[in-house]
């Protein structure tokens, strides 16, 4: 399949008037397995929350988002029982993957027309992907069987602090409003994940449970569990602002491409230095379609 280029970076072109901002090419393919990472070391070593397998095997599950695959992969190979199944606007997954897995190249926001019921949906880091996260939600909830479980996994802006070292004019500060204003124009807020449990329970799920995480900019943790968290988030969001940052800036905002490098290299210093000790939140949300009445 082909890909469009913009600034030097590759994106999808699945449907080009679709508002997916972030690149497909090998640099946002390592980050988004970087980010893999950096989650089941934040979550303890578990790709989900969800109580999901506990009473009966899972006869299909969804990673809606799926990017490069790897959390559909180690999913697929933690479950063999389970039919897995992965849907990207981009087809950047390996070819070589586990039988009960596979994968689809879609648009996660049209109407969602499945043949069968899943009874377990993951998504991860789709803020700023989906405008519509209250159909999304309704969706899954219809694509779900009774007592299936949906599981949303995402960061939030703007950057946090407890202690007063994040200043108002800092460019860390500048960059996260930036970002809000910008996924606002698009009609994907950066803000999203805050209403996610709200809109879950609207949607018709019970047992809504919302765990809230910390991603600190770098190693200013004393704390080895945070030192290490933020060594990796400092990789995820540093090393790649410009993927991050780019379309969002230059569509959105009408900024030249080098206007956003000549700022985001000040993000990037404020990012590595430790006397500023914000942190990212990172909302994880599950809820449960109710059981069939007997």
């Amino acid at each position: 399949m082909a890909y469009r280029t913009e600034n030097g970076r590759t994106y999808h072109a699945f449907r080009e008037s679709i508002n997916y901002v972030l690149p497909n090419d090998s640099s946002e393919q390592e980050r988004l397995d970087l980010q893999h990472h950096l989650f089941t070391l934040t979550l303890g070593g578990k790709l989900y929350l969800s109580p999901i397998g506990d009473d009966k095997p899972l006869s299909r599950a969804l990673d809606a988002g799926t990017g490069t695959g790897v959390w559909a992969i180690d999913f697929a190979d933690a479950h063999p029982e389970t039919q897995v199944i992965g849907i990207d606007l981009s087809p950047i997954q390996p070819n070589f993957l586990p039988t009960n897995l596979q994968f689809q190249v879609d648009d996660l926001e049209d109407e969602w027309t499945f043949s069968y019921n899943f009874d377990f949906i993951f998504a991860r880091m789709m803020t700023g992907s989906i405008g519509d996260f209250p159909k999304f939600f309704t969706q899954s909830f219809n694509a779900l069987s009774p007592g299936g479980w949906v599981e949303c996994q995402d960061i939030t802006f703007p950057a946090q602090c407890d202690d007063g070292t994040l200043k108002k004019d800092s460019y860390i500060d500048q960059w996260s409003s930036l970002m809000i204003e910008a996924t606002n124009k698009f009609g994907r807020t950066a803000e999203s994940a805050k209403f996610y449990k709200q809109q879950m329970i609207d949607a018709g799920f019970v047992n809504v449970t919302e765990v809230v995480y910390k991603w600190p900019t770098n190693r200013w943790p004393a704390d080895p569990y945070y030192k290490e968290l933020g060594f990796w988030c400092n990789h995820n969001i540093a090393g790649e602002l410009s993927g991050l940052s780019m379309v969002l800036f230059t569509r959105g905002l009408g900024w030249s491409p080098e206007e956003v490098e000549v700022f985001l290299a000040k993000v990037r210093t404020d990012m590595k230095d430790r006397r500023i000790h914000a942190w990212w939140p990172i909302h994880v949300v599950y809820g449960q379609k109710p059981e069939a009445q007997v």
